[in-house]
């Protein structure tokens, strides 16, 4: 029997477990982690977000750059896959009303548990505790508590995950490894980051509100989605989807009414004012929250004279940041193995017989489904392509 070993156990790597399992091959599991699936449980906790049932096009331009490699990837395990893959685990699914996916238990932990039984099934060995530290001579070597291990491989699928959430097990450490090996790497960067903002005393009150409505934008990305206010500055989805194009250097800005145009918010904050605040009347003619208004006043104060140009400040208002949050608190990173390090097949050119998946990969997507489906697609396509490398 052929052996394989597949190194960490998200999403990704347990579905190339499960690819190489079900080929026939004696698959063994390992993790650095005391249990597998910790990031995959955290996402678990937001709902666990599968996928996004949306057109093929649309879905795979969220991809970018990346969109030509990953596309005969995800076409062969796209949103309708993945749904019908988390029923065959005992999950149902349900769509929200943007069209993205998750488990009617809106928590991962019940998926993962039948995940596992299912892999046991199929001889699945697990090894936690297990750090992968490179080859020793032709064999895989780890620090584990008992000591320094190998293991023998026909095939390996690699699935370390990125350098976001390191405490998870995602450290990026593997870079340091490939690299000496020869393959080509893309630098690791934040994705889906929180941005960075220093903010003065008086938004201390407003911290954990939510910031509802408005359009993000930076650069070519933009969202409708939803942030928030935190100490730390800007979370949210509606951040995240648009964190590329702040790392990227373009001015972050916020339209707070993007279903107004600038002549129907002049006309209505022409409405008499009498002796109410600005902050009031704010509040009272465009439906202003506190948390809104406190957001312009801490980045446009004094607003300029004029109703219209105030207007236009309320359609694009500048956010001032100290740049993305940490890589350690990003939801995923950029960076990884470059695809032209990878043949179609996604193995290494320069260590042939072994496999790359997940977030190793060089490729980024916003939140919303993207990521959790493309890391499936990716660790099925990697170990179904290394079930056939190792001749089963």
């Amino acid at each position: 029997m052929s052996r394989a070993v597949v190194i960490g156990a998200g999403p990704a790597g347990l579905m190339a477990a499960e690819m190489l399992g079900r080929a026939g091959l004696a698959v063994t599991l390992c993790d650095a982690k005391p249990s597998v699936g910790r990031k995959f449980l955290m996402a678990g906790k937001s709902g666990l977000n599968l996928t996004k049932d949306e057109p093929f096009t649309p879905f795979m331009e969220a991809y970018a750059e990346a969109r030509a490699p990953l596309s005969p990837i995800i076409a062969a395990f796209d949103a309708s896959a993945v749904q019908a893959w988390a029923r065959g685990l005992g999950q149902e699914v349900f769509s929200g009303s943007t069209g993205r996916v998750f488990p009617t238990a809106m928590k991962a932990s019940p998926l993962l548990r039948a995940w596992l039984e299912r892999l046991a099934g199929l001889g699945v060995q697990t090894r936690t505790r297990w750090h992968w530290q490179g080859w020793q001579g032709a064999a895989l070597a780890f620090d584990t508590p008992g000591g320094v291990e190998t293991l023998q491989a026909d095939v390996t699928v690699l699935a370390l995950g990125g350098a976001s959430w390191p405490r998870l097990g995602a450290t990026g450490a593997w870079a340091d490894i490939l690299r000496a090996r020869g393959v080509d790497l893309a630098g690791f960067a934040p994705a889906n980051a929180g941005v960075a903002v220093d903010w003065s005393d008086h938004m201390a009150k407003h911290f954990g509100a939510p910031l509802k409505g408005g359009a993000w934008s930076a650069g070519p990305y933009q969202s409708r989605g939803e942030a928030s206010l935190s100490a730390r500055g800007l979370e949210g989805g509606g951040i995240y989807s648009v964190s590329r194009g702040v790392r990227e250097g373009h001015d972050l800005l916020l339209d707070l009414l993007p279903d107004l145009s600038v002549p129907e918010i002049t006309t209505r904050l022409a409405k008499p004012r009498g002796k109410a605040s600005l902050a009031n009347h704010l509040r009272k003619v465009l439906k202003l929250t506190p948390a809104q208004i406190a957001l312009i006043q801490e980045m446009a104060r004094p607003l300029p004279d004029g109703l219209r140009a105030t207007a236009r400040v309320l359609k694009a208002l500048p956010i001032s940041h100290a740049g993305l949050r940490p890589m350690a608190e990003a939801i995923s990173t950029a960076g990884g193995v470059r695809f032209g390090a990878l043949n179609d097949n996604l193995m290494l050119r320069a260590v042939p017989g072994v496999f790359v998946a997940g977030e190793m990969l060089d490729w980024e997507a916003p939140t919303g489904g993207y990521l959790i489906n493309a890391c499936l697609a990716t660790g099925r396509w990697a170990g179904q392509q290394a079930a056939t490398w190792a001749g089963v």
